[in-house]
């Protein structure tokens, strides 16, 4: 038996997983973001703590022989975000979280001072990695910064209080720019450039390695396992997912319809391109990397679509959308997706959402269209600046998320996209059941043995009879944003 943890933004997800892929207890802790000032987010771990001992009692009461029997634990959780403890390892300050937005000048100011940024991190500087946060930090708390011993990210914090051992690994460590990506190793260089050092930093392991084992006295409190339960590597939630949907080979990957969009897909090599702002990280498995378009707001804008247009909810949107008839799809307004700026492939934290084109024959239905289209051109154009090596297939693409429940939107995708995609059998689980996973591989299992591909629940093919319909629409939206960039602000 093995227990899969994941660290949300909103939630902490346990998952009890057991040898035949079997899920057999989940149980889940809700999560608050506070946000004292525009642009910040943040999250105190010890709201962290708090969440995993009511997960824990949840499924002690309802598991209580399956946790005994747990041999290895995952750990999966939010990347990116910056935990900082002193000398003797207390929290210093709330966690700043991945959609923090306050470190915009000193992410220029990293870009200026290390000009091989994107050659080794594989990324651009955003405000969401955590190497910016510090550098902010070091400007505008240098109290607190003088004080830092120790920078972990959110799920290697749980670790730290699981075990005592400050680790990361290699997927999360990616989405920090401090890592050499290619080399899988903490760069020197980068630390310099925000005023760190290796001493600062967490030991590094490959995801499906063990890290550390759980204190004894946590063990005993809880009902978990024997007294030297493993605790895996583990991985960022992006890479964990992707482990636990069996998507770990070059040319597998999936789209994510989410609070965020992510498009992922498996490389055997580094491949960045940071000039379109796709990340480049280290999967959770040794001598694999992966590629990943992130946009903003994806199931975040029906959401407020839904709520402004005064749907009663977004599966009524969606419903109103699927409503309009292909021929009428080309009179349909045009919506840019960015309500809180964009990642990929723009990297404009100041590009906002816009409706276009309206006319007194649009109603809700056609501007229901035109928000989850714009959503689905945002993660074409991520889509597209994938980069694989020559003779490497496409095969294998899920579809994943909350916005994955509505098989007419994951339609509509592999027609933009022009590729198959896949609804797999327990998408929903997410990074818990990847985090379950590494702690099963952790444990001795093979690769091949633990990441399987789920059974297939539908497979949505392309339809070619409405391409020229979507470029068309496409290429009039990517015209949009560039006569409007200009105007944001």
């Amino acid at each position: 038996m093995y227990l899969g943890l994941d660290l949300g933004t909103s939630e902490l997800k346990a998952l009890l997983l057991a040898d035949d892929h079997c899920i057999v207890g989940v149980a889940r802790a809700p999560l608050a973001v506070e946000r004292p000032r525009p642009l910040w987010s943040e999250q105190a771990p010890q709201q962290w703590w708090h969440a995993l001992e009511e997960v824990m009692r949840a499924l002690g009461k309802s598991h209580p022989e399956e946790l005994a029997a747990v041999r290895a634990i995952g750990l999966s959780g939010q990347m990116h975000g910056a935990t900082l403890l002193d000398a003797a390892g207390e929290v210093l300050r709330p966690a700043i979280l991945w959609n923090d937005g306050r470190s915009g000048a000193q992410c220029e100011a990293l870009a200026r001072a290390v000009p091989r940024l994107g050659e080794i991190a594989g990324n651009l500087a955003m405000p969401g990695f955590t190497a910016p946060k510090l550098l902010w930090v070091r400007e505008h708390e240098p109290e607190i910064f003088g004080r830092v011993a120790r920078v972990l990210l959110p799920k290697d914090w749980l670790r730290f209080m699981l075990s005592g051992e400050a680790v990361s690994e290699m997927s999360d460590a990616a989405g920090t720019l401090w890592l050499d990506v290619g080399a899988r190793d903490w760069s020197d260089e980068l630390l310099a450039a925000t005023g760190l050092t290796r001493a600062h930093m967490p030991r590094l392991v490959e995801g499906s390695e063990m890290s550390a084992q759980l204190k004894p006295e946590l063990a005993a409190r809880w009902g978990v396992g024997s007294a030297s339960v493993v605790i895996a590597g583990g991985a960022g939630d992006n890479a964990a997912s992707a482990v636990g949907m069996g998507l770990v080979e070059p040319g597998q990957g999936f789209v994510s319809l989410g609070t965020s969009g992510v498009v992922f897909v498996s490389t055997d090599r580094f491949l960045p391109n940071p000039a379109q702002a796709m990340h480049a990280f280290c999967h959770a498995l040794p001598g694999r990397w992966h590629q990943m378009s992130v946009m903003l707001s994806a199931a975040s804008a029906v959401s407020w679509a839904a709520k402004t247009f005064r749907f009663e909810d977004e599966a009524a949107l969606l419903e109103a959308a699927a409503s309009v008839p292909l021929a009428q799809r080309e009179g349909c307004p045009l919506f840019l997706p960015y309500l809180s700026g964009e990642r990929s492939p723009h990297n404009n934290p100041n590009a906002q959402g816009v409706l276009f084109g309206l006319t007194h024959a649009h109603g809700p239905a056609e501007i229901a269209y035109a928000v989850v289209e714009g959503v689905s051109f945002g993660l074409r154009d991520g889509f597209d600046t994938l980069r694989l090596p020559a003779g490497m297939p496409l095969r294998d693409v899920a579809l994943v998320g909350g916005g994955a429940r509505s098989v007419w939107w994951g339609q509509l995708l592999a027609d933009i996209f022009q590729v198959p995609l896949t609804l797999y059998a327990g998408s929903e689980t997410g990074g818990a059941l990847g985090a379950a996973r590494l702690a099963w591989l952790a444990d001795g299992g093979s690769v091949a043995e633990v990441c399987t591909l789920p059974p297939v629940k539908q497979k949505l093919v392309a339809s070619t009879e409405v391409a020229d319909v979507h470029r068309t629409r496409h290429a009039r939206f990517l015209a949009l944003y560039k006569a409007v960039q200009a105007q944001f602000q």
